[in-house]
């Protein structure tokens, strides 16, 4: 998959693209509505004998026109996003760097700029795909933009339980921490990326060793609690547990959660390693412990219950 930068400067720049079939959206998190839009793309682009292309948006526009107090964290990050639209086998992935002045654009700068200036000859997106200043042009609107230049195809909602499959729904999932709903979803367990750093290693002076994943990218974290978890490591899935939290037994305040995963049968040296930790189903909150002895209490009962759900699905 080729990955061509553009702004709302070099677009212009840009000759003899290759004609082909896009998909437009936003994209974080790749679930099954995104990957029903691309997947149309591609299918169509097979049909016509062209080249499938899929082009997102870079930082979210909130982070850009709302100014949020703290930045932004994604489902999936660019390069996570990237990973998984490569998956998909398309031919070349847009990345557009969404600024003010690209904000500014008409409904008709873009399509003119972003669509017919890239060769596109077909149009593929979400019925709620919106483009333009102030969101202005919608998929109703885009054959009135097109003048006969392009064709296009507009996605339905794709739902599950009869409501729409989304990010944001997604995103309230991990708020809640409800992360055994989200594989319906997305398409696969929620994931996070991370290097493994070194701890204050109280894990192991209890008999319950972790390894301390720092994230590589602002990734969205689950509500804190237990998680039953996997860890990847040297293309090697470890069973284990994951703690998201502020350890409050020991640590009075603390500027953001950490992410712990013991790790089952496991007994290598992997700081500074890039690992993938996956949740899989929240076991129960954060808590804070009058002891160490009731600490390790726990902490086997959360291992019961973690080695319990393996087993039910192996």
């Amino acid at each position: 998959m080729k990955i061509i930068h553009l702004d709302v400067d070099t677009v212009k720049q840009v000759e003899n693209a290759p004609e082909s079939v896009m998909a437009l959206g936003y994209f974080d998190g790749v679930h099954k509505g995104h990957r029903t839009v691309i997947e149309t793309a591609k299918n169509i682009a097979s049909e016509c004998g062209l080249q499938s292309a899929v082009m997102t948006f870079h930082p979210h526009p909130k982070e850009v026109l709302a100014n949020p107090k703290e930045p932004m964290r994604y489902l999936t990050p660019m390069q996570e996003k990237e990973a998984r639209i490569r998956e998909l086998d398309v031919d070349v992935l847009y990345e557009i760097h969404f600024t003010r002045g690209f904000s500014h654009l008409t409904p008709q700068q873009f399509v003119d700029q972003f669509i017919v200036g890239l060769s596109v000859l077909h149009v593929v997106a979400g019925f709620d795909f919106t483009y333009g200043v102030k969101g202005e042009g919608d998929m109703e609107r885009l054959s009135e933009y097109a003048k006969g230049r392009f064709m296009q195809t507009t996605v339905e909602k794709v739902t599950k339980a009869d409501d729409k499959i989304s990010s944001t729904r997604i995103r309230h999932l991990l708020t809640e921490g409800d992360v055994g709903k989200i594989e319906e979803l997305l398409g696969t367990p929620y994931s996070i990326r991370g290097t493994v750093a070194h701890g204050d290693k109280r894990g192991r002076q209890i008999g319950f060793p972790t390894a301390n994943v720092q994230l590589d990218d602002r990734y969205m974290i689950p509500r804190v609690g237990v998680y039953v978890a996997t860890l990847e490591y040297g293309g090697v899935l470890y069973q284990g547990m994951a703690n998201v939290g502020f350890k409050p037994t020991f640590v009075e305040t603390a500027p953001e959660p950490s992410i712990e995963v013991n790790i089952f049968d496991f007994d290598q040296q992997i700081y500074d390693q890039q690992v993938k930790v996956t949740f899989l189903q929240r076991i129960r909150s954060e808590q804070k412990f009058n002891g160490i002895e009731e600490i390790k209490a726990q902490l086997g009962e959360d291992q019961r219950q973690a080695k319990a759900f393996f087993l039910k699905r192996s």
